[in-house]
């Protein structure tokens, strides 16, 4: 099996989990601690991850901006998310949420000057159209 393949289904599986477990937690205690605790324990799990796998911790400043910058808008997602569980239906709020990749091909083809071919733009215009169909 393909790598990447096996790293997707790998994202998959534990955002799906991530995000029903954070239903369950949001409920249970205030969103907004929850999405802190979950992310603690996520930055826990991943820095000794990064310590015992052969990840090398050499880093630049770039590097160390851009992560922080990811780590805020990491931030953003978890609080909305948790939030938006409690008051809402997991379906649409994971849904709704799932679609970050249209985000990601728009900044992609605008900042960083990918191109926007014309699958890319059936994707993202049929993606938008989920969003619809799914909040109805």
């Amino acid at each position: 099996m393909n790598s990447a393949v096996l790293f997707g289904v790998g994202t998959m599986l534990a955002w799906g989990f991530w995000i029903v477990l954070g239903d369950v937690a949001s409920n249970a205690i205030d969103p907004k601690t929850a999405a802190f605790v979950s992310y603690l324990t996520a930055a826990v799990a991943t820095g000794v991850y990064a310590l015992v796998s052969d990840a090398s911790l050499a880093v630049t400043t770039r590097g160390l901006a851009f992560s922080a910058a990811a780590g805020v808008f990491a931030a953003a997602g978890v609080v909305f998310t948790f939030i938006g569980v409690s008051v809402g239906s997991t379906a649409v709020v994971s849904t709704i949420g799932g679609m970050y990749f249209v985000t990601a091909a728009v900044i992609s083809v605008v900042a960083l000057g990918e191109p926007a071919s014309l699958s890319k733009l059936l994707g993202i215009g049929l993606a938008l159209a989920a969003i619809v169909v799914i909040n109805q």
